[in-house]
């Protein structure tokens, strides 16, 4: 009796890249290139889901296009992420949707291991880790928040050393295509966090999602402090959507920044006012941001789970403090949002 591996071995399944792309210049030929030199054996074609940008991203992807006749471009005039998915997957031609961003690379072989990995487990989503990289000290703090326990909290694709599972989410995935046609594809209301709302209803429907560590993708993280605050304060709002249509998925990593933003500007206001009124009492509330300002710095030179520069470290106390006061203040600040 063949195992599924080798049954899959004489004729691999085709496979549809979908790649939103906004904005991407600076990262949209590498990851299409990525894509391109993985060698995966069976039939292999990239949907290139574009925005409209206001810098080269259109051009670099139509130049790709006319050259490469697996690449093919569609418009997503909407601009948000999860429209530019359904598009690609309405465009698609096969059984197997990879979805990778515009500013992703795949590490070698990752799509050949991931469809082996869906016939082995029988899960209709695999992904493995965000694997967080930065070329400069600003972006080498912000890589080592994603990828350690005090910065994002410790989901398993944030953490290489997480062993493969069941898993709730993964980092972008690697789909069967009539699973995620079933359940409706990705909820266009959900511009952020849309993974985690998708993979939750294919869980809701008797599907199994599957991480891996064997899989690796490289992500590039934002490059300034406004562009990193603007990322996360939106995956808070967010991420506050995403609970109360489905309360049951609030847990303590969620919660924990909200109220890390709570304590220190209520604690700030209580200590100020305290000096204002020559409260002693009231002073105790400088205790808040003094005891997280002794966290995220204690953490920062602690931190030993990745190499860092000496100019990078310097960074990380102040790329913690914005990822988890604007990560809690977009939770804190969520409005009701329509479907």
């Amino acid at each position: 009796m063949t195992s599924p591996v080798e049954q899959i071995s004489t004729r691999w399944p085709g496979v549809s890249v979908v790649m939103p792309a906004l904005n991407e210049e600076r990262h949209l030929e590498a990851a299409i290139r990525r894509v391109l030199d993985q060698q995966y054996p069976g039939e292999l074609e990239v949907i290139v889901a574009v925005g409209p940008s206001a810098d080269r991203t259109r051009e670099i992807a139509d130049a790709m296009a006319a050259v490469d006749q697996r690449i093919h471009v569609v418009d997503n005039p909407a601009a948000r992420t999860p429209s530019a998915l359904n598009l690609g997957i309405a465009a698609s031609s096969h059984t197997i949707v990879v979805r990778v961003d515009g500013h992703g690379e795949l590490t070698d072989g990752y799509i050949r291991r991931a469809v082996e990995l869906l016939e082995e487990t029988g899960a209709a989503n695999v992904g493995g880790v965000m694997d967080a990289q930065g070329t400069t000290p600003f972006e080498e703090a912000v890589a080592t928040a994603y990828t350690t326990r005090l910065g994002l909290g410790g989901s398993a694709f944030h953490l290489a050393e997480s062993p493969a599972a069941e898993a709730e989410t993964v980092f972008l995935g690697v789909f069967r295509k009539d699973a995620l046609v079933a359940v409706g594809g990705f909820d266009e209301t959900m511009h952020r966090a849309q993974d985690w709302e998708l993979n939750y209803r294919l869980r809701a429907n008797g599907h199994k999602i599957w991480f891996s560590p064997e899989l690796r993708v490289m992500y590039r993280p934002r490059s300034t402090l406004r562009a990193l605050v603007k990322q996360m304060y939106e995956t808070g709002k967010w991420r506050r959507e995403l609970v109360r249509r489905h309360p049951e998925t609030a847990n303590a990593r969620y919660l924990a920044p909200p109220l890390a933003a709570l304590g220190v500007v209520g604690g700030s206001g209580l200590g100020l006012l305290g000096v204002l009124m020559d409260s002693r009492l009231l002073r105790l509330g400088f205790a808040a941001p003094a005891g997280y300002l002794a966290l995220i710095i204690g953490g920062s030179i602690a931190t030993s789970e990745r190499q860092m520069s000496p100019a990078a470290r310097l960074r990380l106390p102040l790329v913690l403090a914005a990822t988890h006061l604007s990560w809690g203040a977009g939770f804190l600040m969520g409005q009701k949002i329509p479907r």
